[in-house]
C-alpha cells in the first residue's frame, strides 16, 4: 500500500452501537484473530476506557485512555500505511502525548518500525499475548496432554450426573451476576485496585447483557438442580475465530471451570474454528491454566511508539 494511502483527516467520536456495522466490516475480514477487535467487548467497555472511533478508507482507528495514558489501536486487513501514521501522530501529539499502538502482532510491528527509523520503537506485550485454542480440542479434550482436564470433567460429571447446559439468554442474566458476586467473594486477592477492577467488569457485563439483542453475543451455562454452577459468554473476532470474554464460575464446584469452557467450545457454531480466550493479565496463576490447555497459538504483541518530526 502506497505511502499516501490515507487522503483524510482523522475525525473521532464516542464508540456506539451504531458503529458495529462499520467496525465489523473490517475485522470480521481482516484476518486478525486479535480480542481487542471483538466489536462486543468494545462496546462494553466503551464507557470505562472512553473509547473512540475514526474510519479512514478501509481502517478502523481506536483512542481510549488507560488511566491518564492514551492509545490507539488499528484493524486493517493490511499494515497500515506511512500516512495514516502520521496522522495519529499529529492526533497523539495534539493530545499532549506520543503516539502509542497497542497490540501489534510482530510482523506488522515490524513493519511499522521500518516505516520510521530512528522514531519508532516496539516492545513486546508479553501480559497483552492472546491465548488461542482449536475449538475441537477444548470440546473433545482428546489426547494424553489434556487427560487431567478430561479428570476434571469426569469427576464433575459423576458428582453431577443430571447436570444442564443451556444457551444464555435474557432470562439467565439475573443469575448471572449472582454468580458473579458469589464469585467475587470466593476470589482470594491482595491487589489494592482489586475491587475497581471487578465493579468495572460487572459493570460492563451488565452494559452487554443490556444491549444483548443488538449485538453478536453467545454464551451458556451449566446448572444442576435448578442452580447456575458456571457461565461463559463472547462473540466473534473474525469470521472463523471466536472471542471468549468472559467465564465465571463457583470456585466451591470442582470441575466447573473445566465443564464450561468444554461444554461452550462444543455448542458453539462449527464455523468457529478458533476460540481466543484472551491474555493472562501477568497473573502467574492465570497463566499457568491457560498454558495446560496446550494454545495452538500464543499471539504475541507489540507497542509501537512513534516520535513526533
Amino acid at each position: 500500500m502506497p505511502h499516501d494511502c490515507i487522503s483524510k483527516c482523522l475525525e473521532f467520536h464516542a464508540l456506539t452501537l451504531a458503529d458495529r456495522e462499520a467496525v465489523q466490516a473490517v475485522t470480521l475480514d481482516a484476518g486478525l484473530r486479535n480480542c481487542n477487535f471483538n466489536f462486543s467487548n468494545l462496546f462494553g467497555w466503551q464507557p470505562e476506557f472512553g473509547t473512540e472511533v475514526a474510519f479512514c478508507e478501509g481502517h478502523v482507528v481506536l483512542r481510549y485512555r488507560l488511566g491518564s495514558e492514551l492509545n490507539y489501536l488499528i484493524a486493517s486487513k493490511e499494515t497500515p500505511c506511512r500516512n495514516l501514521l502520521e496522522r495519529m501522530v499529529n492526533d497523539a501529539t495534539a493530545q499532549g502525548t506520543t503516539l502509542a499502538v497497542r497490540c501489534l502482532e510482530d510482523d506488522r510491528a515490524a513493519a511499522i518500525v521500518d516505516l520510521f527509523p530512528g522514531r519508532a520503537t516496539a516492545t513486546p506485550q508479553r501480559n497483552s499475548y492472546d491465548y488461542i485454542y482449536l475449538r475441537t480440542e477444548l470440546a473433545n479434550l482428546a489426547g494424553k496432554s489434556l487427560k487431567n482436564k478430561r479428570n476434571h470433567v469426569n469427576k464433575f460429571l459423576s458428582e453431577h450426573p443430571a447436570f444442564e447446559y443451556r444457551e444464555l439468554s435474557p432470562a439467565l442474566f439475573p443469575q448471572c451476576l449472582e454468580l458473579v458476586r458469589l464469585w467475587q467473594s470466593e476470589t482470594p486477592h491482595d491487589n489494592p485496585d482489586y475491587g475497581d477492577t471487578i465493579a468495572a467488569e460487572e459493570r460492563v457485563m451488565q452494559r452487554i447483557f443490556d444491549h444483548w439483542g443488538s449485538l453478536d453475543a453467545i454464551g451458556g451455562a451449566i446448572f444442576d438442580a435448578g442452580r447456575m454452577l458456571a457461565f461463559t459468554y463472547g462473540a466473534p473476532v473474525t469470521h472463523d475465530t471466536f472471542d471468549v470474554c468472559v467465564e465465571k464460575a463457583d470456585r466451591f464446584v470442582d470441575g466447573a471451570f473445566s465443564v464450561i469452557n468444554q461444554q461452550f467450545a462444543a455448542h458453539l457454531p462449527e464455523q468457529y474454528v478458533y476460540l481466543n480466550r484472551e491474555e493472562d493479565m501477568g497473573l502467574p496463576g492465570l497463566r499457568k491454566a491457560k498454558l495446560s490447555y496446550h494454545p495452538e497459538i500464543l499471539l504475541s504483541y507489540n507497542s509501537v511508539t512513534i516520535n513526533p518530526l
